[in-house]
């Protein structure tokens, strides 16, 4: 299928009573990844807008909403202060050096891992949650580090990461180049 028939396919599927009551394999509800090829990156994201507005002015029982883990994360320094200091120390000391102060700061794979808490307390039961903005966020953000921590945070509502990349139902590879790690929990939601 070309990327345009993937991306017509979505909205169809989001719409599904059951894909809003799907189990996952845990009889958890389920977890989906829309994987595509890093260049049509731009296309997904102008249809992610079209999705996201066409659905929420026209149906009143489900409502998307999108989460960029860049922007979630680029919004957290900005709040807690940190956000200069971070730009100046890349520029002073190399991008390397900022990744493990930003996670710390972020408290990324911990129990009140600050991005799993912005998007859990800005969901409510009739969503439907877009994770966005993976490839922008790593590799400070790991997407399935998220994935694995929403699983816990978030069990009442679908969840579909966007990921530039591929996903075999297994091995999830960022820009189909870097593997990022295995997750087995999430089903496609659209086959390629």
């Amino acid at each position: 299928m070309t990327i345009y028939e993937r991306l017509d396919k979505i909205m169809p599927r989001i719409l599904e009573k059951r894909f809003r009551e799907n189990k996952g394999l845990g009889n958890e509800i389920g977890y989906y990844i829309f994987d595509y090829d890093p260049k049509d990156e731009l296309l997904v994201r102008e249809h992610i807008s079209f999705i996201k507005q066409k659905v929420n002015s026209e149906h009143s029982e489900v409502k998307i909403k999108e989460f960029d883990l860049y922007d979630i994360m680029i919004e957290i320094l900005e709040q807690k202060g940190y956000l200069t200091k971070v730009m100046e120390m890349e520029a002073t000391k190399g991008s390397d050096k900022v990744i493990n102060p930003i996670k710390r700061t972020l408290r990324l794979t911990q129990k009140n891992d600050l991005i799993v808490d912005y998007i859990k307390n800005n969901v409510t039961p009739n969503d439907i949650v877009f994770l966005t903005g993976v490839g922008k966020a790593w590799p400070i953000i790991r997407s399935h580090t998220v994935l694995n921590n929403l699983h816990s945070a978030i069990d009442n509502v679908p969840v579909v990461m966007f990921f530039p990349g591929r996903y075999d139902g297994q091995e999830l590879r960022l820009f189909e180049e870097f593997k990022d790690d295995n997750y087995y929990r999430a089903f496609k939601l659209v086959e390629r």
